[in-house]
């Protein structure tokens, strides 16, 4: 069970658990954290060019693989090191993706070797189109800084108790806006209405239903974190602007 406030102070930053305090600068934690979190995002985005059908459920492999671990590591992050450090990692994992594709598209037009037979394959798997790279990104932003503001309100709001309903809570505001956007901008216009709405509800509850699975393992990384760490973040006085990177 997540502890709550440990003193009362109306400060942004850390609540430091007893013992030392946290180390100046970023940790080899929250680095090993962060970096899970945009590796997870990346690969995510990869893998989902293959469509999948488990156990009737078509899908793209990200939902069921990786891109749920995004969120996951991003609750992580949030309820350990404050919405700061999250907010930053967001933009992190935003600016890496899009180093990805700049990097798989520029590679996509360059002249292949002569030998070579694999261009067909590579832009078929590879190959993005404009609508679909503005959803993903438009989706990615929305979701993610809405996860992270929803926990940290509501871990506030509940004094750091009950871990689980911020974790749940969150995901599924921000895995509900993520498949909304996504669906919506990518496919608006090319499939029907209820077709539409059934995708983006099936997405909404699978990445939902992953989250709500691994509470055991977001529970045990948050409470050997914050050990280790000796810190327990309250966002009191912090802006949820996207925009306000400190």
């Amino acid at each position: 069970m997540s502890r709550g406030p440990l003193r009362s102070r109306h400060v942004d930053e850390r609540v430091t658990l007893p013992g030392s305090g946290p180390a100046p600068g970023y940790s080899r934690w929250f680095v090993a954290v962060a970096a899970l979190f945009v590796t997870a995002l990346i690969t995510s985005n990869i893998v989902a060019v293959k469509i999948v059908d488990i156990g009737g459920l078509v899908v793209p492999a990200g939902t069921v693989t990786v891109f749920p671990l995004s969120y996951i590591f991003g609750d992580i992050l949030t309820e350990v090191y404050g919405y700061r450090r999250a907010r930053l990692i967001i933009w992190l994992g935003f600016a890496c993706n899009l180093l990805a594709v700049i990097a798989i598209t520029v590679t996509q037009y360059l002249p292949p070797a002569a030998f070579w037979d694999g261009q067909a394959a590579y832009e078929r798997i590879l190959g993005y189109t404009p609508r679909l790279l503005a959803a993903s990104f438009l989706a990615y932003l929305v979701g993610e800084f809405a996860n992270a503001a929803v926990l940290s309100r509501m871990k506030l709001l509940t004094q750091g108790r009950w871990l689980w309903t911020r974790t749940i809570g969150s995901t599924l505001v921000g895995q509900g806006l993520d498949s909304l956007v996504f669906v919506t901008v990518a496919f608006i216009g090319t499939i029907a209405g209820a077709d539409l709405l059934r995708t983006i509800v099936t997405a909404w509850l699978v990445k939902s239903a992953y989250e709500a699975l691994a509470t055991p393992l977001t529970y045990a990384v948050v409470n050997a974190l914050k050990r280790a760490e000796g810190v327990d973040t309250y966002d009191y006085g912090v802006s949820l602007s996207p925009f306000r990177l400190e």
